[in-house]
């Protein structure tokens, strides 16, 4: 079972019964940090990994992959043609028109309105590109091709803060181009949609293309192309070699361009936890280390028997440093089975019910990454084979005679 004398001699003190309890507690108590540790790691980089895949999935539930304007702003005269051009790149799949523009929100008769961002879309296109229907309450009045002439589609934290519902009357009031006296357009609200992201669903509104290009006098002219890529991931990539293409004055930036700062935010948020988190297991080290401290102590006899049998001190430092490795992978194996096992729990049992209103979640999103595993075993690894160096090195030092003599 056991290719090295000293791995059996480890395995032998730790399986034998150990002089008194304090010597006993100590070793559990060093299993358990290293348990503890580990566990609390899987558990929180899943959890964290969990909310960062829920953002990004409603990030691009509402954002396409790449967005295609005019570094001057200027509108695209031509986007019927750029789109059918977009076709010829292997990656790209679907591409829908949009139209920007600024605007106050009022419910009809109600004096208090809100700041929203119009978007003028073409609806079959923008659910063939991101699914838009999907998002939309089922006890709404809006056909699934097309937003009508007079309507509008608010985001429900919207359509709550101008006290509004499905079937009321907005008032819409934009920049006039002709004079400094902003206009003004009565819409009635055909959907309220629910995307998940505050920050959407509190200023975004729809309306159809063309109304959107009368209010804001466009012309037949757009804002610029939405476009969905074969993968999310690489949009990064795509958006670099549609601005190559294209060049100037056309603009491609991907959605991770767009939200650097806070997927930078939330990688830098898990990093600190991972460290703060794997400070846990250092302190069990510790706690390796003072066990086979105690060990050697009480096993100082063994020590000089072994030496005079011809066990040199790099054997006897061996057996020591071994202890530490199988008390801190006993540790490591069980609390990557605890944090896997809990994770599994959160994961597919409601055990923590979430307010929606705060976190659009009902319950904590969690993702097992096996990477996120294997970096959190190699870590744990790591600290437990360093923590067994230095009491395997005091003990080579000790004399057999001495050993001996005072045991």
């Amino acid at each position: 079972m056991f290719k090295s004398a000293e791995l059996f001699i480890a395995y032998r003190y730790i399986k034998a019964r150990r002089k008194g309890f304090f010597a006993f507690l100590t070793t559990l108590i060093a299993i358990g940090g290293t348990t503890l540790g580990v566990c609390a790691l899987v558990i929180t980089l899943s959890v964290m990994t969990g909310f960062q895949q829920d953002i990004r999935t409603k990030i691009l539930g509402i954002q396409p992959h790449i967005y295609l304007s005019k570094v001057d702003g200027t509108l695209f005269d031509d986007y019927k043609e750029v789109a059918q051009d977009l076709y010829s790149f292997d990656f790209v799949k679907a591409s829908a028109p949009y139209i920007f523009g600024q605007s106050i929100i009022k419910k009809q008769g109600y004096t208090q309105g809100t700041g929203a961002l119009i978007k003028g879309i073409d609806l079959q296109a923008e659910n063939d590109l991101m699914g838009l229907s999907n998002k939309i309450k089922k006890d709404n009045i809006i056909s699934d091709n097309a937003i009508s002439s007079d309507g509008i589609i608010l985001g429900n934290e919207l359509a709550n803060s101008i006290h509004a519902q499905v079937g009321d009357f907005v008032i819409v009031m934009f920049p006039s181009q002709m004079s400094s006296v902003p206009k003004m357009k009565k819409l009635k609200i055909e959907a309220v949609f629910h995307s998940g992201m505050y920050e959407y669903d509190t200023t975004l509104a729809y309306v159809d293309l063309k109304t959107a290009d009368e209010m804001f006098a466009f012309d037949g002219g757009v804002s610029g192309l939405a476009i969905r890529t074969d993968s999310f991931d690489k949009a990064n990539i795509y958006a670099k070699d549609l601005q190559s293409a294209l060049g100037y004055p056309f603009k491609a930036r991907s959605w991770i361009d767009m939200n650097k700062n806070l997927f930078s935010a939330l990688k830098l948020e898990k990093l600190m936890m991972f460290i703060i988190l794997a400070l846990i297991i250092i302190v069990a080290s510790f706690n390796i280390i003072s066990n086979i401290l105690l060990l050697s102590v009480e096993k100082a006899k063994e020590i000089g028997i072994l030496s005079a049998m011809g066990f040199s001190k790099l054997s006897i430092s061996k057996i020591f440093f071994y202890e530490g490795f199988i008390v801190g992978s006993i540790g490591t194996v069980l609390g990557l089975m605890a944090g896997l096992l809990i994770s599994y729990g959160l994961k597919n049992f409601e055990i923590f019910k979430l307010p929606q209103g705060v976190y659009y979640v009902d319950r904590l999103p969690v993702v097992i990454i096996p990477t996120d595993i294997i970096l959190v075993a190699l870590c744990a690894f790591v600290i437990t084979v360093i923590s067994g160096l230095y009491p395997a090195y005091q003990v080579s030092k000790l004399e057999p005679l001495e050993a001996i003599k005072y045991n």
